[in-house]
């Protein structure tokens, strides 16, 4: 991960919580979308690892408290993520119409957003895992689809010792020795750090390879 990333977290608060009062720091939440659509296409989820304020503040903030518990695997299904994700747009589709472009009141749309996702976060991450809610977030479903098959995280199998550290640091909970590669994975580096034979790192496209 970057050196930035465990310090992301306060913009949460500010948004979610200042944006009540200063309804266009929502505006915030579209350079988070630019940043997606354009990281997105050529480093899947490495933006989720990286640069998400949410995320950061999930690890580094709520990850004090929470339960860590395994997160449920029918939240990463696809059944779930992609209504969930048509639920999203059409929501703030209609919530957007109905502000007549007004820019604070688009900004206060843009804030509750952030407030409403952030809190069922915030309660997930406390009773399960702090990357709960990245596991079926639908911009991080976004990402899975459209970078698919980019910067993969790959493994060299003779120097894997299948010791498991790699999981057991992994903030998704993805299945990491076994996998070939998974569109979750969120570039963050952890279990490449861990790895005490050097056996994973990140590659080119799966397309590339």
């Amino acid at each position: 991960m970057l050196k930035i990333t465990p310090y992301m977290g306060p913009l949460v608060i500010i948004v979610s919580i200042a944006g009540l009062w200063f309804p266009l720091l929502g505006y915030f939440m579209l350079l988070v979308f630019g940043a997606i659509f354009l990281i997105a296409p050529f480093r899947g989820r490495w933006f989720c690892g990286n640069l998400c304020p949410r995320g950061s503040f999930m690890d580094f903030w709520v990850g004090k408290v929470s339960e860590k518990r395994k997160i449920p695997k029918f939240l990463k299904s696809y059944w779930i993520r992609v209504p969930l994700f048509m639920l999203m747009i059409v929501f703030m589709g209609y919530r957007l119409m109905n502000t007549h472009g007004l820019i604070n009141q688009i900004g206060m749309v843009l804030v509750i957003m952030c407030l409403v996702t952030s809190s069922i976060a915030v309660v997930l991450g406390v009773t399960i895992a702090p990357r709960t809610w990245c596991t079926f977030c639908p911009m991080g479903t976004l990402q899975s689809i459209v970078g698919v098959n980019k910067y993969p995280l790959k493994m060299d199998i003779e120097k894997c010792i299948k010791c498991h550290k790699c999981e057991k640091i992994c903030p998704m909970h993805l299945n990491i020795v076994d996998m070939t590669h998974n569109p979750d994975c969120i570039k963050c580096g952890r279990c490449i750090d861990i790895c005490p034979k050097d056996a994973l790192s990140f590659g080119k496209s799966v397309k590339d390879a």
